[in-house]
């Protein structure tokens, strides 16, 4: 008599399973960072956070490279994207700062929230063609762990050791409504997913990588910092870029147009 094997799933599915049980770890990360800053920890609650996004940023590349992706897996990092980055940092900010306004502080967190929503059911509904797959390298809006991330820059200051004499909590409120604006917006913004690294620059990066890691080990809000600001940075070059390769494609489309009619 043959013994049946215990599965707790298929051996064809279990590809499935690490992705998703990053995503689960990242959602689990956003909840405790709303429980430290209740607490006041707000250290704790953004670097938290951080390691969300860092997840965030995993566990897709990771369904990719092993062909674990599904249509479950894209449902549960929605939502997950949700909590960590549109419910998560606003809460953190309000307990920090927006508290203090009063309704007024209540409803930008409410605003920040239903923009971040609503531009995570906008890219679920996005569809790139395939003669179009150079759009892959750019979102539309800021992703919403990156506008998680920028709306903390205020408290991360104040967490670091910089002293520029300024008022940062005055700030808060102002930057949250933008990158509110910025998520719902059509700026194009760099993906990096189709990315490609010459093979005699990879000894540069992973320099440059070990570089930011140990910096964010011995300075890690001022490098957290320094990471948000380039990220703002970049977003007019994303627009110019964007736009750049925009034109060349529909000139080319006019091209193969042309060539069709003759």
């Amino acid at each position: 008599m043959q013994e049946k094997k215990f599965t707790v799933v298929h051996s064809k599915k279990s590809r499935y399973i690490l992705p998703n049980l990053l995503t689960l770890i990242g959602v689990c990360l956003g909840i405790s960072s709303i429980k430290f800053a209740l607490d006041e920890n707000f250290s704790l609650a953004v670097i938290f956070l951080i390691f969300a996004a860092l997840l965030d940023a995993l566990d897709g590349r990771i369904a990719r490279l092993i062909k674990g992706t599904s249509e479950f897996g894209k449902e549960l990092d929605s939502l997950t994207d949700f909590v960590s980055f549109g419910i998560a940092p606003a809460f953190v900010i309000y307990f920090w700062e927006l508290k203090n306004l009063g309704k007024i502080g209540w409803a930008i967190t409410l605003i920040y929230s239903v923009c971040c929503v609503l531009r995570l059911a906008r890219f679920n509904l996005t569809k790139i063609y395939e003669n179009e797959s150079w759009k892959m390298n750019y979102f539309q809006g800021i992703p919403s762990p990156a506008g998680g991330i920028l709306i903390l820059l205020p408290l991360i200051y104040e967490l670091s050791n910089l002293d520029i004499n300024l008022n940062v909590r005055s700030i808060a409120p102002y930057l949250e409504i933008f990158i509110a604006i910025l998520l719902i917006s059509k700026l194009p913004t760099f993906s990096f997913k189709k990315i490609t690294i010459q093979s005699k620059m990879t000894i540069f990066i992973l320099f440059t990588v070990g570089i930011l890691f140990v910096s964010l080990i011995f300075y890690t809000f001022e490098t957290l910092l320094l990471i948000g600001l380039f990220y703002i940075l970049t977003l007019p070059l994303s627009f110019y870029f964007f736009n750049k390769q925009d034109k060349k494609f529909k000139d080319d489309s006019k091209e193969d147009d042309h060539e069709d009619i003759l």
